[in-house]
């Protein structure tokens, strides 16, 4: 365990809430309470007709998708989901600021929502300016005329939406002082949050300075800009005071990003002897009220992914968005991944089932023996030797077992643009700043052994210092499995390039010239393509006479290229296990009819808790990759590769087909109870 770690286990970690400054201001929103409707009248609060900036998209996947209508952020005029920020109130204390929130007052006009994607496809638009509610929409891969093929297997999937629900909710402080913005945030990338803000408040970037305060898990939800940093910022830039925002529980659940929350429907054309020959698919995404990046971009993504990794050589999807009054879609640990091997490994097995092949053995014989691209653009390298590889190291011979199931996966990480880093020495010590933040993944672990192996420093003279626009200029961020990948590289490139400055100094490089030394070296280190990796999962599990699923064991054999640092691997592995698990059995944003949130607790929502964790055997196989310390992504491995194979295991030991997640006990019981 590092040392930064160790503060955190002892609690002298400095969160959000943990800042404290004279005279600081304590925000609260004013949210709507309808799914949709015109916003009147406000009266007590500041609100949209007073501050009337709008959100650019930010974060994962920003600027990947067709524009569309951005939120602002302060309700214009309408509402489109509930949880919408509407208004805002600030006080000395936060329970001064609850008082002000209460005695807020507004009229609305309500009007028909639009709750879901079966509503969004067939109702007028949510927005007047749009002709649909369609978001975006993708075409990939050439249409083909449908083979004459023996099997035509056809199925549809629907994922419900999660929330991250890290153990830290978001927040931020913010200060304006000589001009100049600063925001301390509990973030995933401080280079997002400065753009968003400069661009929303028209204020030019080098004016805003964005810093990471310790930042207690994320999983997606805090990559990006919210209305709140933008109200918080607003407000101290009004006030010459600090201003802090800290989401609430119930916050978080109506009003941050929501993951997952896709629906696709798949045709597989095959031979009886396994063999698939063309696969079509229709994919759609909830992406909620407003435009933001991701949600536009996500259909594509899943679409993109749908071939994993066999060697289908004809595929064609329709991937779109829909606008839907909910809160607008954003990334949750796997963001696409996940769903798109979801819908592909659940037709791998109906394809077993329909031919009486094994799971493995059906798996096997569309595996890759060469490197491939799929007709929709995914590259992968030959499947099949990891194929058999994964199932020796899992002990699984692919014969027909109750309460088992398999899968096997693509991890396909965000390599691109690359990174940004930072090595900086100062009194014997060397500070290292990285684009990709450690908000609980424990980076300084890799980094420290890393830097100590290519510099020869003792690991304790590394100091990794937080996020900080204004140490480091340029960077992107960390989501998609790609930190130890692109920061990592981006690090090594740092110190290469302080080594050689050192011998061109020296005339030889030795660390003690470093450490005596005034270092200071930036990079942005760019990278292009894909550098995907392999995984598989194996799953035991059985459902109770009262629909309960119980898992008994989950094993994984992943490609991580090469292991920077095999604790940390492996707490990731058993963490992403837990929450896909969690996904898989019970976790679930619930809307009404109405387009009202009906989970609204960490009950609600199905949380898995520790008591809930299952054994997990972690296999670890290193085939390095073409960066030069031959890292592949992982973090996000477990989320995309968990649900098939324990859906699979409850299918086996239920005689059941199972298609949409999650798997509720209450659905468990009564398709059981029914009988044959």
């Amino acid at each position: 365990m590092s040392e930064r770690a160790r503060e955190f286990v002892r609690g002298r970690g400095r969160y959000v809430d943990d800042l404290r400054f004279p005279e600081m201001l304590h925000l609260r929103i004013v949210r709507s309470v309808y799914a949709r409707a015109r916003v009147l009248r406000v009266r007590g609060a500041i609100d949209g007709q007073e501050l009337k900036a709008t959100l650019p998209a930010s974060g994962e996947g920003a600027g990947a998708g067709p524009l569309g209508v951005s939120e602002p952020a302060l309700a214009q005029g309408e509402v489109q989901y509930v949880g919408q920020a509407v208004g805002a109130v600030v006080a000395p204390t936060v329970e001064r600021a609850e008082d002000l929130l209460a005695s807020v007052e507004v009229d609305y006009e309500p009007l028909t929502p639009v709750p879901d994607l079966r509503a969004a496809r067939s109702s007028p638009p949510i927005h007047a300016a749009l002709a649909s509610n369609v978001m975006a929409e993708y075409a990939l891969g050439p249409p083909f005329e449908p083979p004459t093929a023996p099997l035509v297997l056809e199925d549809e999937f629907r994922i419900a939406r999660v929330a991250a629900n890290p153990l830290e909710t978001r927040g931020a402080v913010a200060r304006f002082e000589s001009g100049r913005l600063t925001v301390d945030a509990s973030t995933q990338s401080v280079f997002s949050v400065r753009a968003g803000l400069a661009t929303a408040l028209g204020l030019a970037p080098e004016n805003v300075r964005v810093r990471e305060a310790d930042t207690g898990g994320a999983f997606g939800s805090k990559g990006s800009l919210y209305p709140e940093h933008v109200v918080a910022a607003y407000v101290a830039m009004k006030t010459g005071r600090p201003v802090k925002w800290v989401e609430t529980r119930t916050e978080h659940l109506t009003s941050s990003r929501h993951g997952r929350g896709a629906e696709a429907r798949l045709r597989l054309y095959a031979e009886r002897d396994g063999t698939i020959r063309a696969l079509e698919g229709d994919v759609s995404v909830d992406g909620g009220a407003y435009f933001a990046g991701l949600n536009a971009f996500t259909p594509r993504f899943i679409g993109f992914q749908l071939t994993g990794p066999y060697a289908i050589e004809r595929a064609h999807v329709r991937a779109r968005a829909f606008y839907t009054n909910r809160v607008p879609l954003g990334p949750y640990r796997g963001a696409g991944r996940p769903e798109a091997a979801y819908f592909l490994e659940r037709m791998l097995d109906r394809l077993a089932d329909e031919t009486g092949l094994d799971a493995l053995e059906v798996r096997r014989r569309n595996a890759t023996a060469a490197p491939f691209r799929s007709p929709l653009g995914l590259e992968v390298e030959a499947t099949r030797p990891f194929l058999e590889e994964a199932a020796s190291a899992l002990s699984y011979d692919g014969r027909p077992a109750p309460g088992v199931g398999f899968s096997f996966f693509v991890l396909v990480p965000a390599f691109g643009p690359g990174e940004g880093a930072r090595l900086k020495v100062e009194a014997g010590q060397l500070h290292v700043w990285v684009g990709s933040h450690d908000h609980g993944q424990d980076h300084g672990g890799w980094l420290r052994g890393l830097l100590a192996s290519e510099l020869a420093v003792p690991e304790e003279s590394i100091v990794l210092e937080r996020g900080d626009t204004d140490a480091l200029d340029r960077g992107v961020g960390t989501w998609g499995s790609r930190s130890a990948m692109v920061g990592a590289a981006a690090v090594l490139s740092a110190a290469r390039k302080l080594r050689a400055s050192i011998e061109s100094e020296k005339g030889r490089y030795d660390a003690r010239f470093l450490l005596e030394g005034h270092g200071d070296i930036t990079v942005f280190e760019p990278q292009a393509g894909q550098s995907n990796a392999l995984g598989a999962n194996l799953v035991r599990a059985l459902a109770t006479p009262s629909g309960t699923i119980e898992v008994r064991e989950v094993r994984a054999y992943y490609d991580v290229g090469r292991a920077l640092n095999r604790s940390a691997i492996e707490s990731q592995v058993v963490g992403g296990t837990l929450q896909a698990v969690g996904q898989t059995i019970g976790e679930e944003i619930d809307y009404d009819d109405a387009g009202q949130v009906r989970t609204m607790s960490l009950g609600d929502a199905g949380v898995a808790s520790a008591v809930s964790a299952v054994p997990t055997v972690v296999g670890i196989a290193e085939h390095p990759s073409r960066l030069p310390h031959g890292a592949k992504g992982v973090g996000e491995a477990p989320t995309v590769g968990v649900p098939p194979a324990l859906v699979r295991a409850v299918e086996t030991d239920t005689g059941r087909h199972w298609t949409n997640l999650p798997l509720r006990a209450h659905d468990v019981y009564l398709r059981r109870s029914a009988g044959p």
